[in-house]
């Protein structure tokens, strides 16, 4: 598609003479006004690139630029003016994020080259965008699969974890939603590191020894060790890191964060983990409120409220009452269902407990296990849905 430009001028005549001298050139539109110049960004955009004056009646350029944000944050902007005086300047960088100034009045050529160029630097932010997302995508699905493939419990809670955030994120309007999630599936990517002896009294509700215990508190901070060196991760690791972090300050890890200064995911999160425990210990509803309510200082108290205002029963199950549960072999098994029921060895050990979404790694897994007649059959699934 064309990249498209957006001239927003109060000055009809000057529209005129972009659309004599530039229509071979370049694909575009033309506002008379701020209000319109939006108007056109909602119903007629994506634009590339803003072209904007400076001295317009009603909405200046720079407000027009502020409440562009949200409607095209990634095009380029430019700023006609003919009074580029030091203040307008500095307004135009810090409140419109301007990338060039072109003064009043402007030769057609030097016109021209501005807006070759920043045509040519939005295709280059977008590649780099593109380039980052994909790495970025490609980044989480690997070190899911493997907590999947070492740890398909701590995957499935993640996956739990994911879906509430997203129905809790909305609900109070909390943001960057993407964030969030990836905070919440990979909460426990440090379960990767543990001893399998470990790993299995974790799955099997198991006391553990003093030393197994340290390296358990110390999930949060491998888990943002692991994921504070991708792109675009940090938010996200220090929401992994502050996790277990309680609302008073105290908690791991043994920082000067309290209150809302710790970062409102790892508040949400808490919550969500907490919650989670109850839940399958049976304590739910109402008795789940009191408790988490009794812990003075723990939670953040209105995010609490909220979380069992946005879940007034339980939180996300990737199981349903109302899916069709099949009764299948291993060889059988597509990704995406879920399990039903803990599938296990012949012996009894768990392979992938009940709650789990068969990812392709889990299931290369459950594969593997199979070619060794070390799976117990049939199995228990579902295909996928997410339940309140």
């Amino acid at each position: 598609m064309t990249s498209k430009i957006l001239f927003v001028d109060d000055d009809s005549n000057l529209l005129a003479a972009f659309q004599r001298n530039l229509r071979k050139q370049f694909t575009f539109d033309c506002a008379e006004s701020g209000q319109q110049g939006l108007e056109l960004l909602k119903t007629s955009g994506p634009y590339a690139l803003l072209v904007v004056d400076m001295r317009m009646p009603v909405m200046d350029g720079i407000e027009f630029l502020e409440k562009a944000q949200d409607l095209a944050p990634e095009a380029v902007r430019m700023m006609l003016t003919g009074n580029a005086d030091q203040q307008t300047a500095i307004d135009a960088v810090n409140r419109g994020q301007v990338f060039r100034f072109l003064n009043k009045p402007c030769p057609i050529e030097v016109l021209v080259a501005a807006l070759e160029t920043g045509l040519k630097h939005y295709e280059l932010l977008r590649n780099e965008r593109e380039l980052l997302e994909g790495t970025l995508t490609g980044s989480v699905k690997v070190l899911s699969e493997v907590l999947g493939m070492v740890a398909p419990d701590a995957l499935g809670r993640g996956e739990r974890l994911r879906e509430s955030m997203r129905k809790f994120a909305k609900f109070i309007g909390a943001t960057p939603v993407w964030e969030l999630e990836i905070a919440s599936l990979l909460s426990s990517i440090g379960c990767a590191s543990l001893p399998p002896r470990v790993l299995h009294k974790m799955s099997a509700g198991e006391d553990r020894t003093m030393p197994e215990e340290r390296i358990v508190r110390r999930i949060p901070q491998v888990s943002h060790d692991l994921l504070v060196s991708i792109p675009r991760l940090a938010g996200v690791a220090s929401i992994v890191l502050h996790q277990d972090k309680r609302f008073d300050g105290g908690g791991f890890p043994a920082d000067k964060l309290s209150g809302e200064s710790i970062p409102l995911g790892s508040r949400m999160l808490k919550i969500l983990n907490a919650r989670l425990n109850l839940e399958g210990d049976g304590i739910v509803k109402q008795r789940a409120l009191e408790t988490m309510r009794a812990d003075a200082g723990a939670y953040d108290p209105k995010l609490l409220e909220s979380c069992f205002a946005c879940f007034p029963f339980f939180l996300v199950n990737l199981v349903s009452s109302k899916s069709q549960v099949f009764s299948l072999m291993v060889s059988e098994l597509v990704v995406d269902q879920v399990v039903v029921s803990d599938i296990t060895t012949p012996t009894g050990f768990v392979l992938i407990g009940a709650g789990n979404r068969l990812t392709p790694m889990v299931l290369q897994r459950l594969v593997n296990y199979d070619a060794l007649g070390e799976v117990k059959q049939p199995v228990m699934v579902q295909e996928t849905t997410a339940a309140t």
